[in-house]
């Protein structure tokens, strides 16, 4: 099996800002990382240019991760300050609504958009790992 890693580390910008309203510490606040993605890709396989996968073929991820990821405020759709945090949308921040918010799920989510997008190819995603900063990260894997 062959696999590659693209990593999107934290000087790319990735810049947003969200809280764990429901946490019992300091991560309840508003807060901001320039989040940092390691994506792995693996085949049995590798193409007519001996790859399982280009690395100038990521510019799908770049829009995706640059969309919802730089620059932006994410909250929670269960969110008790929901209305609060909306009424700041196209004012003072881009604000992106999510299921849940933690760098689990934002792992998650990544996951499956490459895995809906390379759905027709010869090539499976491994892992999606997110980190606020290069003590702290987190997962989603395939098994």
């Amino acid at each position: 099996m062959y696999r590659v890693t693209k990593n999107y580390g934290h000087s790319r910008g990735f810049s947003c800002a969200f809280r764990q309203w429901s946490a019992d510490s300091h991560c309840k606040n508003l807060h901001g990382y320039s989040l940092g993605f390691k994506i792995v890709l693996e085949s049995p396989t590798l193409d007519i240019n001996n790859w399982v996968y280009d690395f100038g073929n990521f510019e799908f991820l770049d829009k995706w991760l640059s969309e919802n990821f730089d620059h932006t405020l994410l909250i929670a759709k269960d969110d008790p300050e929901f209305e609060l945090l909306m009424s700041l949308n196209n004012k003072t921040a881009k604000v992106i609504v999510l299921d849940k918010i933690s760098c689990e799920y934002f792992a998650e989510m990544t996951f499956k958009f490459i895995q809906q997008s390379l759905a027709k190819l010869d090539v499976e995603i491994v892992s999606v790992e997110v980190s606020e900063h290069e003590s702290n990260s987190a997962g989603f894997y395939s098994s």
